[in-house]
């Protein structure tokens, strides 16, 4: 039997044809493998096809064979990732508001190359179901890959940072003035991506959006703040943020009533210090950024929350909804 022109590539065809074409549900018979090699310009027979399946065995593949009626199909058992898995991956990417629709389309595609064909089509139609708010700087993608360099190597950065005007442009903040930080760390919190660094401008922590953060370069620049971050409690501070809006840090009391408590866990962990007032109500003392965004987190829960310390958050509560009632009068 004369060879085909890609016969020293056979194995790795044959596992391509497992990996694309079978799966829990479907299998190929002999038959139909050889039908597939000889499409990649492969010859094959029935006795070499079964010392090349124990071969890919060797290499780790999990083949099985299944008597169904006559035939005898061959199957790839089990991969890298179960399906169920790329699904959670899937998700993640669409959800991700700091990946654009391009990226999101492209990394999906190569999730799908993961699972069979038939497999891909369940994968596919989740993608059906996006559509949800996400970024419009392309360049997001790459920021984060910078930024990762930039901490591995231990490098300062600088660049330029952008808000959305009502014409839907981009406005560069101060003038388009550079930012120069020390990077520290990258943290995914309210469906966006943050750079937590250190500024010695101003000689504390600060954060910046990523998908915000234009024409990112690594400078010839040890970074600095190390002491500083180190103390640092990275997951605390993220909470106390509220959607990463600044503020200053400021220990607040919350009277809570008792049902309340699953949502002061699911914001400030297990750990959060929970003491009963009487027998429906709780208070709880946590360390937020004293932003307008808190307060609107507890407006937002409703009556169930109220501030009772520190007597300036009461206030400042006080003031935000004289306020509102003001502007919808």
């Amino acid at each position: 039997m004369a060879k085909g022109p890609n016969q020293k590539l056979k194995l790795l065809f044959l596992a391509r044809i497992f990996m694309a074409e079978t799966d829990e549900e479907h299998g190929l018979s002999c038959q139909e493998l050889i039908q597939r090699l000889n499409e990649y310009e492969v010859t094959e027979d029935r006795k070499t096809l079964y010392l090349d399946l124990e071969e890919l065995r060797h290499f780790g593949m999990d083949i099985v064979s299944e008597q169904t009626g006559r035939n005898v199909l061959y199957r790839l058992a089990s991969r890298e990732f179960e399906l169920p898995e790329l699904k959670l991956l899937v998700d993640s990417v669409q959800s991700a508001k700091f990946i654009t629709e391009r990226k999101s389309r492209e990394l999906i595609a190569k999730l799908e190359t993961l699972a069979s064909r038939y497999e891909a089509r369940k994968l596919h139609r989740q993608v059906l179901i996006s559509g949800r708010v996400k970024t419009m700087n392309e360049s997001i993608y790459y920021n984060v890959d910078k930024l990762h360099t930039a901490i591995g190597e231990d490098r300062q950065i600088r660049f330029q940072y952008f808000q959305w005007n009502v014409k839907k442009e981009m406005e560069l903040r101060h003038g388009g003035a550079w930012y120069q930080i020390s990077p520290w760390a990258l943290v995914w919190d309210d469906e966006y991506y943050y750079l937590i660094g250190y500024d010695p401008k101003g000689d504390k922590i600060k954060h910046y959006r990523v998908d915000k953060m234009l024409s990112i370069s690594l400078l010839d620049k040890k970074r600095e703040g190390r002491e500083m971050f180190q103390t640092l409690d990275l997951p605390q501070y993220s909470r106390g943020l509220f959607g990463m809006f600044g503020g200053e840090e400021t220990t607040v009391t919350l009277e809570c009533e008792n049902h309340m408590a699953a949502v002061m866990i699911d914001r400030f962990g297990k750990d959060v210090p929970m003491r009963p007032t009487d027998p429906s109500h709780f208070q709880v003392r946590i360390q937020v950024s004293a932003s307008e965004h808190f307060l609107g987190w507890v407006v937002g829960l409703g009556g169930g929350v109220r501030i009772v310390a520190p007597q300036a958050m009461t206030d400042a509560m006080k003031a935000l909804a004289e306020r509102l009632q003001n502007q919808y009068q």
